[in-house]
This record gives structure tokens, C-alpha cells and sequence, in this order.
């Protein structure tokens, strides 16, 4: 999910049946109908762009509330005793797509906290200053390194959690515009998120679409760097326009070169995973090499990775990771890079929950019906409703590999129709839910990056309001999300890269 590497191709493969069995009918009947249950959806889509766009508050607390406030209104459409309704709930929840994403944060977040005491935002200041990287090409960069970063590990999320932790307090501090470095952090992530092999969402659309992983990665380099050409290009020039932050002389820029040791750390995660290696595995290795890295050298102590407080001093508290504080309680790198995660993880259940309601209530076949019987009725058209429909679901299901599972039984049939190849089908049903998941306020990728910034021990609580950034303000900048899309709809509209099932035949599908 949202780059998770390591997911079985039997869990995807269970994932699919599931999907492709909500077809067959509503398994909850609604008062209105099948679109009665897009209600719970819509609604909080609505209360996203309200609390955002409208009033200008990025809390995921508050999206929490507006995803249970959503579910509970919903509840008063179906029919019957809503026990189906309720069961519903729980079947979402206990989906292995949502499972997969917070595990991935809770990871990273551990990672990228421990790197971060390990003092490596100052050896990335230390790097910039003596490379000579400015603010005005710092989100250049960070668009470059986050895509390599992504495309190395299979996780969007991942990155996006170590580079908000880590580049992107060093670039705000060299000066450059937040809002515009955190949108090419997020572009970065959906550049890997979309081509690596490792990804979830590239099995997802692979294993859906009968085709081969390698295959398909290989076929659709072609439409990812047309789209980070323009974007980092256009990241260049944003960059010399676009001001840095008021940080009102409290940050110093003096970076120190030992922190640099943990790009051994990060590049021990990038290895392992591309050795075939899961992404937990590979994560839980560099945790390992960076605590070694920071207690070796004294990068930092003991307690700044794991602290237990207590109140008066005792015998324990000859112990390294015992301190004596004001309050009891646990602290340190692992329990912050943890804990900022769990409204989100909370949020995350929810949203997968309220999508399981449409699936199970036919809205979703319904919206998919029309869009197969009455646009498609052309190979053109068939292909701008493939991209255009699996948009318009990623802006509703946030999570994008959930979405894509969803929507991907009809991206085969309205594709199968027209003897579109498979690569094809798989390439326009990855891109637009690589995009989408890290474009609008309510997507997953997006609030996993903002979570770091306001979360108890985030970047606020360290920098300042200067390093936060409302998600509603990346929207216009995420250029790589953006352009990809416009990609695949000039693609359709052109017929540029399309291929038909006569053409090639995939490989022997990849059961990874």
C-alpha cells in the first residue's frame, strides 16, 4: 500500500476476489438506493474540504470526528437493523490494505526519529552548504532524492515520513519555501511509489491486470519520466520565486558533518528492500544501524532513544535509559516516532471502512456501470474513462491501494472490452493511484507528512509554526502527481503508448 513492499500476491489475489464479488450485487440495501451508499464518502469529503479548504485547519484529529460523524449519518440509509451495516465496519477495518499502511508508518516513524537525534538534519545542512545546494534548488533536490529514496524501498509513505522528518527541516532552515518542499517531497514519493517494482501498489496493478511486474515497470518508465521532467523543472523554477519561511532568527544554519553517517543507515534500508527483502525487514535493520551508529559515536545517548521517567531518583536510575523528570512516563525516538502515527492510523481504518460501505452497498458498481455502458464506447473514450474513473476514486478512497483493488476488476473488464493490453491497463490504474494518494487534503500520503510536522514531539514542537504546513496549500504544487495525470489523459486522447493484447503477451505473472 501506498508503498508497501513485501505484500503477498495471495493477499492481493483474496484482496481481488473480494472486489470482484461486490459486483455481483449489494450485500447492504439502502433507503435511495446503491448511491445512498457513497454517503458516508461523500460526507466526509465534504467535512474534508471545509475544515481545510474553507477554514483553513489541518488537524487529522478533526478528520477523525468528520469520519465518524460520516459513518454514523450513513448508518440512518440502510435498511434493516443495521447489523450488516455495522459488520461492514469491522470487515474494513480488518483489511490487510489498511494493516499494511500503519505498519509502514510506525516503522519508518521509529527510523526517522532515530536518525533525527542522530543529528542527521545537520549533517544534511552540512552537505547543502558545502555542495553549494541553495534554497531556491533544495526542493529540486528533495524531489530527486525522495524519488530515488521511494523507488529503492516501495514505500511512499515510508519516504514521505523520512523526508519530512529529516529534509525537510534542513531545507526550511536554508531557506526554502515549505510549502513548496513539502509538495516535492510528496512528488518524490509518487515518482517511487508508482515505478518500483517493490511497491504495492505496482504488484496490485500487475498481479489485476494478468501482467508480469517487470514488464509492466519496464513499459511505463517511459510515461513517469515525462512527467518528472516537467516537474522538476518546474520545482527549479518555483524554487527561486516561492519565499522561505519567517523563522524570526531562531534556527541556527551551522551544520555538522557527523550525521552523515546515517546515510550508511538509509542506505542499508535501500539495499535490503531491493534484495527482495520486506519492507518491515529492511526498515527494522536500519533502526538497528542507526541506534549502533548513534551510541558508537556518540551521536546521542541512550535515553534520547528510549527513556523511562520517573519521578525520584532510586536504584534504577543508574540504569542509561532510566531518567529522573517531572512527570512518569516513556519517551525517546522510537516511543515519538510511534506515537505521532495514531490518529492517523485511526483515521486510515475509518476511511477504508466507509469505502467497504460503498463496495458492499453498490454505489461503487454503480458509478462503474455507467462509466462502462454509457462513456466508454470507444477505445479513446474507454481509456480516458479508465483514467478519469480511477481519479475520481482515489479522490474518495485515500488509500491509494485500496482504492486500486477496488476499482481494478473494472479497469480489466472496461479494458478487456476493447482488447487493450495488460501492461496498458495496469500502467494507467497505478499512475492515477499513485498520484491522487498524495494530492488532496484528506489523501493518506499527505497527512502522513503533516502528522510528522504537528504530531507530540513533531516538527512544530521542535522548530515553530514555520515548519508546518497547512495540506491544503500543496495542492497546486505536488507537480509530479499532477503531471502524471495529465500524462495519461493526453496519453488516451493521442493514443501514445497504447498497446492492444495482440501486440505482446505478458510473461508468466510474478508471485512475489
Amino acid at each position: 500500500m501506498a508503498g508497501s513492499s513485501g505484500g503477498s500476491e495471495t493477499s492481493v489475489s483474496d484482496e481481488l476476489k473480494e472486489a470482484e464479488e461486490a459486483m455481483e450485487g449489494p450485500r447492504i440495501e439502502f433507503y435511495g438506493g446503491r448511491w445512498a451508499s457513497t454517503i458516508p464518502l461523500l460526507l466526509f469529503i465534504l467535512w474534508a474540504i471545509f475544515q481545510s479548504g474553507v477554514l483553513g485547519i489541518g488537524d487529522t484529529n478533526g478528520l477523525v470526528i468528520g469520519a465518524l460523524v460520516a459513518t454514523i449519518i450513513g448508518m440512518f440509509f440502510a435498511k434493516g437493523d443495521w447489523k450488516t451495516y455495522a459488520n461492514t465496519i469491522f470487515e474494513g477495518m480488518t483489511q490487510r490494505v489498511a494493516a499494511t499502511a500503519i505498519v509502514a508508518w510506525l516503522w519508518a516513524g521509529m527510523f526517522a526519529e532515530t536518525l533525527q537525534v542522530g543529528g542527521f538534519v545537520d549533517g544534511l545542512i552540512y552537505a547543502a552548504d558545502a555542495l553549494n545546494v541553495g534554497a531556491a534548488t533544495f526542493p529540486a533536490a528533495a524531489f530527486i532524492l525522495a524519488g530515488l529514496l521511494a523507488t529503492g524501498i516501495g514505500t511512499g509513505y515510508g519516504t514521505t515520513v523520512a523526508f519530512v522528518t529529516l529534509f525537510f527541516p534542513a531545507g526550511v532552515l536554508l531557506g526554502a519555501s515549505p510549502v513548496l518542499l513539502f509538495a516535492a517531497i510528496l512528488s518524490g514519493a509518487v515518482f517511487g511509489d508508482n515505478l518500483a517494482p517493490v511497491s504495492d501498489t505496482t504488484i496490485v496493478s500487475a498481479v489485476t491486470q494478468d501482467s508480469d511486474i517487470g514488464g509492466v515497470v519496464a513499459s511505463r518508465f517511459k510515461y513517469a519520466i515525462a512527467a518528472a521532467v516537467p516537474a522538476f523543472i518546474a520545482f527549479l523554477v518555483m524554487g527561486s520565486i516561492m519565499p522561505g519561511a519567517d523563522l524570526q532568527g531562531q534556527a541556527a544554519l551551522e551544520g555538522t558533518a557527523p550525521g552523515l553517517l546515517h546515510l550508511v543507515s538509509m542506505g542499508i534500508v535501500i539495499v535490503t528492500a531491493i534484495r527482495g527483502r520486506h519492507i518491515v525487514e529492511a526498515i527494522s535493520w536500519g533502526i538497528i544501524a542507526a541506534i549502533a551508529f548513534n551510541l558508537i559515536f556518540g551521536l546521542s545517548t541512550v535515553s534520547d532513544i528510549v527513556a523511562f521517567t520517573v519521578t525520584e531518583p532510586g536504584a534504577f536510575t543508574a540504569l542509561p535509559f532510566v531518567v529522573v523528570g517531572d512527570a512518569a512516563g516513556v519517551g525517546g525516538s522510537l516511543y515519538a516516532g510511534a506515537l505521532g502515527f495514531f490518529p492517523l492510523i485511526v483515521l486510515t481504518l475509518l476511511i477504508v471502512s466507509m469505502a467497504r460501505i460503498m463496495i458492499q452497498g453498490g454505489g461503487f458498481q454503480a458509478m462503474q456501470d455507467i462509466l462502462l455502458n454509457s462513456v466508454a464506447t470507444t477505445v479513446r473514450r474507454a481509456e480516458l474513462t479508465m483514467v478519469l474513473g480511477t481519479a475520481a476514486i482515489n479522490g474518495m478512497i485515500t488509500i491509494n491501494t485500496a482504492a486500486e483493488i477496488a476499482i481494478a476488476p473494472y479497469i480489466a473488464r472496461i479494458g478487456e472490452k476493447f482488447n487493450i493490453n495488460g501492461y496498458r491497463r495496469a500502467n494507467i490504474l497505478d499512475a492515477n493511484t499513485s498520484a491522487l494518494g498524495y494530492i488532496f487534503p484528506w489523501a493518506g500520503g499527505v497527512l502522513v507528512g503533516y502528522q510528522v510536522m504537528v504530531g507530540p514531539d513533531g516538527l512544530g514542537a521542535q522548530y515553530g509554526d514555520a515548519m508546518i504546513v497547512n495540506p491544503i496549500e500543496v495542492v497546486p504544487y505536488v507537480f509530479h502527481g499532477w503531471f502524471l495525470l495529465f500524462v495519461f489523459i493526453i496519453a488516451a486522447i493521442t493514443g501514445f503508448g497504447r498497446e492492444y493484447i495482440a501486440d505482446r503477451r505478458s510473461e508468466e505473472v510474478a508471485r512475489v
